[in-house]
């Protein structure tokens, strides 16, 4: 628990010892400034229910309650976490994804050209019409090869289909023991089936070595996300996961701080359930086995939507919202934590309406149609789809177009006028 409110040991004999006061003008301030951030944030009002301080908290040789200093070991565990990904990855995933035939496409590479690839990585990675006309001014070029250069620069950094599924195989393998983990250690505690116990006893409910392991399992694995960002693939919901990261690591953090255990352990287990699901879904995705990614991602939809939208509402957002109320007055750290929950909550709503649209999809097209959060493959075939579209905007079909002579002409062949008096002198000569 946080230190005791007491006088700097400098300070009080300042007034007694030259040389401790000349130490305690130099040292002091910013130990003292400090010393009072601390105090403040390790105020017993921001972290327990009214009525409750630090003291009744304290530790003995038989009960023990979260230590703040005992998330300082996430960090450590999070690297060792970025290790064994590493490892799991070039030993088990790379090799399994060729096994598996998960082969990467061969892309063109972008031919080397200062102008361009001093404007893609400093400026933009996708320019608009008149940067595209300006850069094909100073490079010569025409612009379809200025817009085919950056597309095919685009797809150098996208990730190889090899990444995708390395990384997948990976969160499922956590997912799946994280899960079953969640499952061992809660199977036999009373929160699990009768939610108000989540508050028996609150604050004052020791901490169980099973549930400590369970906390730093997922706090550190949160961490190495957060630290694997910048390499991981990004989608189009990059943001949000950003959200979700920091939203989940304060939640799993607080809670712990705030003895909010029992809760965060629901929350936990509720968030891996529909998890455990997604990754296979990608990794049969990316081996093309189109049936079994099909169906796998109708069970991931349906668990995600249930346990998102109905078991936690009803499981968290209730328990934490009402039943606690039972038990202490709003706090700080109420409203706080319920906060948090309620970041999380939005954003399943998010995800929940992508997938609601990629189930509807699916009803109609009878295909899983590509997940909309992924950045897709750009192709050559873009610039002809660009063309139609143009040709459609200005009012023009691509079947057939009208002369100034007013004839009908079709795409790339001759005027019928021309071709009729060309008939007509195939008849003569005959």
């Amino acid at each position: 628990m946080p230190p005791q409110q007491g006088c700097n040991p400098c300070l009080a004999c300042a007034d007694r010892f030259p040389v401790c006061r000349a130490h305690s003008l130099l040292v002091s301030p910013p130990s003292r400034m400090a010393r009072s951030l601390y105090e403040w944030l390790w105020q017993h009002e921001f972290w327990l229910p009214p009525g409750i301080t630090w003291e009744d908290m304290q530790e003995s040789e038989d009960t023990h309650y979260p230590q703040p200093r005992d998330l300082l070991l996430s960090i450590p565990f999070a690297l060792i976490l970025v290790v064994v990904r590493c490892a799991f990855e070039r030993a088990i995933a790379l090799p399994l994804s060729t096994k598996l035939g998960v082969r990467d496409k061969q892309r063109p590479k972008a031919q080397p050209n200062p102008v361009l690839e001093t404007f893609y990585s400093t400026r933009c990675k996708n320019p608009k019409e008149g940067e595209l006309l300006s850069l094909a001014k100073q490079c010569d070029l025409p612009v379809r090869k200025v817009e085919k250069w950056f597309r095919h620069r685009r797809n150098m950094d996208r990730p190889s289909l090899s990444k995708k599924f390395s990384e997948a195989c990976w969160r499922f393998t956590f997912y799946i023991i994280s899960f079953f983990t969640g499952l061992a250690v809660l199977y036999d505690k009373p929160w699990l089936w009768d939610h108000r116990e989540c508050w028996t006893g609150y604050p004052q409910q020791p901490l169980q070595p099973s549930l400590f392991w369970y906390y730093m399992l997922e706090l550190s694995f949160y961490w190495s996300l957060v630290f694997t960002l910048p390499f991981d693939v990004k989608r189009k919901d990059f943001k949000e996961q950003i959200v979700h990261h920091a939203a989940t690591i304060f939640l799993i953090s607080f809670s712990y701080c705030a003895n909010y255990i029992r809760i965060g352990t629901l929350v936990m287990v509720i968030h891996d359930a529909s998890d455990c699901f997604l990754e296979p879904t990608k990794i049969f995705n990316y081996m093309k086995w189109k049936r079994t990614c099909d169906s796998l991602f109708m069970i991931f939809s349906a668990v995600f939507l249930i346990s998102r939208l109905v078991i936690y509402p009803y499981t968290v957002l209730y328990n934490t919202y009402y039943y606690s109320m039972e038990i202490f007055q709003p706090f700080f750290g109420y409203y706080f934590v319920n906060v948090l929950l309620m970041i999380l909550q939005l954003l399943h709503v998010f995800w929940s309406c992508l997938i609601i649209h990629m189930v509807y999809k699916f009803i109609l097209q009878g295909t899983m149609d590509k997940d909309m959060r992924s950045d897709t493959e750009e192709s050559d075939k873009d610039e002809e789809r660009d063309k139609i579209r143009e040709k459609e905007k200005n009012g023009i079909t691509c079947f057939s177009n009208v002369t100034s002579n007013g004839y009908i002409q079709r795409n790339g062949s001759e005027p019928l006028d021309n071709r009729a008096h060309r008939a007509n002198g195939h008849a003569k000569e005959r």
